[in-house]
């Protein structure tokens, strides 16, 4: 039976992450609406394994303030009110404070601290998933189905860090030597890192098939979307590290929680939609930076 349990997990981690896979899939290519909707049940969700995980340290931070504050930040986005985002940071700290002082909770600054923490973690940074979709829209399309650069795009990061995921785990076990961080997350090695991180980058090159990206912009993207996927994972391994927690909980069978399922698409997600504005969209920032030491030596020298 020990011989068969461990195949048994991981004909059970593969069942669930090809479920997951499919509906996520569906819900990228509609966009809109149903996206919208996904992504305010996975952020109501994290949210509470969020809270969950700090309750074992001994902080209560506020899971209504963290989760009002996810479902506006989506709603923001997607309505494209970007301008009203910097009022909703800065509501969000001061209610983090003014529910600490009125529910007198101790530690006082850490309950304040996770509040404002958890509504960026579990709000704000998973958000640039609705921000990647919508690159190319020229508007909202709530209740249309739209094709546009965000749509290959957002595939192109779904697949670069599901392929991570998926490289890391098999070559991991394969050949995995040396630990990465092990105070961390124990399990995680070097080798898996690696092959993780290849992977990703192989199957980023294809997105010179599928989406505005050149060449050397599909191998920059799929690294640096690789690396911040698995900075994300061993961000949250720390968090529940530190509050000892295993997993943030049960809820997908192989996987743990929502939060350990997507993890590193909390880090690949800003990082992958202002790798693609600054750097493929428009004017590039180094040709600006560029231009405008080429002034300052031509005015100086």
């Amino acid at each position: 039976m020990s011989a068969e349990k461990p195949e048994k997990n991981k004909l059970t981690r593969f069942i669930t992450g090809v479920i997951a896979s499919l509906i996520a899939i569906i819900a990228i290519v509609l966009g809109s609406i149903p996206l919208y909707v996904i992504l305010v049940v996975i952020m109501y969700i994290a949210s509470g394994e969020f809270v969950r995980i700090l309750k074992h340290k001994g902080f209560r931070p506020s899971l209504t303030i963290i989760r009002v504050s996810a479902v506006i930040f989506a709603t923001l986005t997607f309505f494209h009110r970007f301008d009203m985002v910097p009022s909703m940071l800065t509501l969000t700290i001061m209610a983090s404070f003014l529910i600490v002082l009125f529910k007198g909770r101790q530690p006082y600054i850490v309950n304040v601290a996770t509040t404002a923490l958890g509504a960026l973690y579990c709000g704000w940074l998973p958000c640039h998933l609705l921000l990647i979709r919508q690159i190319g829209m020229n508007r909202i399309s709530a209740f249309q189905f739209s094709i546009s650069d965000g749509l290959f795009l957002l595939m192109f990061v779904f697949l670069a860090v599901a392929i991570t995921d998926i490289g890391a785990y098999y070559f991991g076990i394969k050949f995995g030597k040396h630990k990465l961080a092990e105070v961390i997350s124990p399990k995680k090695t070097v080798e898996g890192a690696i092959g993780g991180a290849v992977c990703a980058v192989i199957v980023s090159l294809f997105g010179v098939l599928y989406t505005p990206l050149n060449f050397i912009q599909s191998i920059i993207g799929g690294l640096i979307i690789t690396l911040s996927a698995q900075l994300g994972d061993l961000s949250e391994s720390l968090i529940k590290r530190d509050a000892g927690v295993k997993d943030s909980s049960h809820l997908l069978p192989g996987h743990g929680g929502m939060l350990d399922r997507f993890d590193g698409y909390i880090f690949a997600m800003p990082v992958a939609y202002y790798f693609f504005m600054h750097f493929t969209r428009g004017e590039n920032v180094f040709i600006e930076l560029y231009k405008f030491l080429q002034g300052a030596i031509n005015v100086y020298f």
